[in-house]
């Protein structure tokens, strides 16, 4: 087991799985997120970025593998990516040997760092609400409401509260404001995206920035995404439907005998190719002989 504590959160890997706690004053969309358990086949990589107060590290997932990034879509502050954790300087030997075990256990492991086809996180847990601007967005899993305060246009207002059962939700939009620009929280009906600005749109929260706490619009948009239904699969050919699919093969066991001695001979097909430093090949091969 290799952890990290800090003020910012915490940090934790037991070979399978990291496990990320957010700490007491960590921004609202990841104290709203709260505890995360994020399954190594879902990592794609880790870093640990020294600066002088101590530094950061950073854990990078596969794309596809988080509903929340997914609906980010890059557009996280640092603060709110609940995937960064900031490193005070006496924890930073802790950090380095984290990264290290993480590093490790991908390589045995060989996880592909290559996107994935379905989402490997749960995503938010309902009921969720979150936003700001002229109102706030909830969904229970089933409906999504959203409810105008006083700064909302007369032409939201006047309709009163909105709700959209989830199947009727084709897409979702969220944008955070940046600079002068107002963010928004958008939903798609029927397949249909409006033409009408956030502000007079019945279906779209406008985001103005004022406030951390409107970010947490962006848990809302992650909640629906991973529980809109996967688009049907296209029909297959009449010939290659009559043909019956074939079974695959069962996994072999973590910790098959065979399969870590294959890993064995495949660590040092890389080291003598020169993709892995002594250390590397190294640190590698003892954590292989660990499990044998």
């Amino acid at each position: 087991m290799a952890d990290i504590i800090s003020r910012d959160g915490t940090w934790s890997f037991d070979g399978d799985t990291v496990r990320i706690v957010p700490g007491g004053k960590a921004h609202p969309v990841r104290q709203d997120l709260g505890e995360l358990a994020v399954p190594l086949h879902a990592v794609a990589g880790v870093s640990f970025e020294p600066d002088r107060k101590g530094g950061r590290l950073r854990l990078r997932l596969r794309a596809g593998a988080c509903p929340v990034l997914r609906a980010a879509d890059g557009r996280l502050k640092d603060a709110a990516d609940p995937y960064q954790l900031v490193v005070e300087k006496d924890r930073t030997g802790v950090a380095e040997y984290l990264v290290d075990e993480i590093r490790n256990a991908l390589l045995i492991e060989q996880v592909p760092d290559g996107p994935v086809d379905g989402f490997l996180l749960p995503g938010p847990s309902v009921p969720v609400s979150g936003g700001g601007g002229d109102g706030t967005a909830s969904f229970d899993g089933q409906t999504v409401r959203l409810t105008w305060n006083w700064k909302a246009e007369e032409s939201k207002t006047a309709g009163g509260t909105v709700t959209l059962p989830l199947p009727e939700v084709t897409g979702v939009r969220w944008v955070p404001a940046i600079g002068l620009e107002n963010g928004s929280l958008r939903f798609d009906r029927g397949g249909a995206v409006s033409p009408a600005p956030a502000k007079y749109d019945p279906y779209s929260l406008e985001l103005w920035g004022l406030s951390k706490r409107e970010y947490t619009a962006v848990l809302v948009a992650a909640a629906v995404l991973v529980r809109m239904p996967a688009p049907a699969p296209a029909a297959a050919p009449a010939l290659e439907a009559a043909s019956p699919p074939p079974v695959p093969a069962p996994a072999p066991p973590a910790d098959d005998h065979d399969v870590l001695l294959r890993r064995l001979r495949e660590l040092g097909a890389l080291y003598e190719a020169g993709i892995l430093t002594d250390e590397e090949f190294a640190t590698a091969k003892r954590a292989v002989l660990k499990r044998l």
